[in-house]
């Protein structure tokens, strides 16, 4: 005989029936599967909401790139209207300039370029610093190139403190 029929015959000789294996309780098996299901949802809403949060990123990003390359263009635009001495040109200058502005301003990069308000770090790059008697101080009283949006600060002249 084998020794599985010999320990068959010592469990039957003995009066003990073998254990069956326990088989698991439908009850347990069912929390287990929905607590693993419950755990893959919240990793797939997670997964989302990191690929939506990359995607936002990128996109800024990528349109940041593309303003940014447009700027060049712009200030060239405005050097050639300084510089046209043909009303016409000038006029069609000026028309390009104005939509290449307002495509940027759609995009997110409005232009910076006002006068006579108050100097924002945030907007405002000081390249030059003046006395003028008419304007309060810190006061911005010349763009020498215009800003947009978070692209580019505007480049200033500020007025001085008066003393």
């Amino acid at each position: 005989m084998t020794t599985q029929g010999n320990a068959a015959n010592s469990a039957a000789g003995s009066g003990a029936d073998p254990a069956p294996p326990q088989a698991p309780a439908p009850e347990r098996d069912t929390a287990e599967l929905e607590d693993r299901w419950l755990r893959a949802m919240a990793e797939l809403e997670n997964v989302r909401k990191r690929h939506d949060r990359e995607l936002h990123r990128e996109r800024t990003a990528e349109r940041g790139r593309v303003a940014s390359a447009w700027l060049p263009v712009l200030d060239n635009l405005e050097l050639a209207l300084g510089h046209a001495s043909d009303d016409a040109f000038a006029e069609g200058v000026r028309a390009t300039l104005d939509q290449a502005v307002e495509a940027l301003a759609r995009l997110g990069y409005p232009r910076h370029d006002a006068t006579g308000v108050p100097f924002d770090p945030a907007v405002h790059e000081v390249v030059t610093v003046q006395d003028d008697p008419d304007a309060p101080a810190n006061t911005v009283v010349r763009v020498l190139r215009p800003g947009y949006g978070d692209l580019r600060p505007a480049a200033v002249a500020v007025s001085r403190r008066r003393e």
